[in-house]
């Protein structure tokens, strides 16, 4: 775990937020587990491919700390859209003119969420600190948050944890989220095959044009086998990994918010 700003604790809380995403896409209420001490503001949607308008995440407050989670890829419109992989400027209406181009898919799908999430931000204290999270395409959708949020009003420099993200973005987007973040944790299996997606060069089968992908700081490695790809990508082996580096901690968390945390399984360790 390289990255000096790494806190096996936090990580655990916005991992198991994470799984929540998951747990609020699949209840048809679009209930989860709130944990002691927040409140729920916000339940956002998002459009994937086809104009789907999907649950994404939701926006949680405490005393001195404001959370933002995206989820991952759920449904076929979703991996339709994880495979637009062109790039385009300023999808969310942050970075202009500093040559910053992102993924279309990702980029479309945050920008359909961002007026509800900037709402939200406005209508809570400007002084607590903003963390913002997400598994696989949820890590994508946090770091393009990131840079809005960053560089748009309220103007907030967020604390940035992602599970398992994949690339977002060319060099220069790479650098204005290095810039924007007040930290970033990209927690990486390094044998995942979604943080090597989209490859640094892609070329569009219809276009034939070529775009180049740079990952974003932060990588902190988390090496794990889970026996197949799907495993090696699941959020619950990346708890699972995560709770063998503090297994007191994730008892605890998971004692003070029953129902809040992925099943531990037998098959990832770190």
């Amino acid at each position: 775990m390289p990255a000096s700003s790494f806190n096996t604790r936090t990580a655990l809380f916005l991992a198991a937020l994470c799984h929540q995403t998951y747990v609020q896409f699949d209840s048809p209420e679009g209930s989860f587990i709130v944990p002691c001490g927040y409140r729920h503001v916000l339940s956002f949607t998002a459009e994937a491919f086809h104009n789907t308008t999907e649950t994404f995440g939701f926006l949680l407050e405490s005393e001195h700390q404001i959370i933002i989670a995206f989820r991952g890829s759920a449904t076929p419109n979703d991996w339709v859209s994880n495979g637009i992989a062109r790039q385009i400027s300023d999808g969310g209406k942050a970075g202009a003119g500093s040559g910053s181009a992102s993924h279309q898919g990702f980029t479309r799908m945050y920008a359909s969420a961002s007026e509800q999430i900037r709402t939200a931000l406005l209508s809570l204290s400007p002084d607590k600190e903003l963390m913002i999270t997400g598994h696989s395409l949820g890590g994508a959708l946090a770091t393009l948050c990131a840079t809005d949020t960053a560089l748009r009003p309220p103007r907030r420099k967020p604390v940035v944890y992602t599970f398992a993200s994949p690339r977002v973005g060319n060099p220069e987007f790479a650098r204005l989220f290095n810039r924007s973040a007040a930290s970033s944790i990209r927690i990486v299996n390094p044998n995942d095959v979604v943080p090597h997606v989209p490859p640094l060069v892609y070329r569009s089968p219809a276009t034939k044009e070529l775009y180049y992908y740079l990952h974003v700081r932060g990588r902190s490695n988390l090496p794990f086998e889970g026996g197949s790809v799907s495993a090696n990508h699941a959020l619950t082996n990346y708890y699972t990994a995560l709770a063998s580096l503090d297994p007191a901690c994730a008892s605890e968390l998971q004692s003070a918010n029953p129902g809040l945390c992925p099943v531990v399984t037998e098959t990832a360790t770190a």
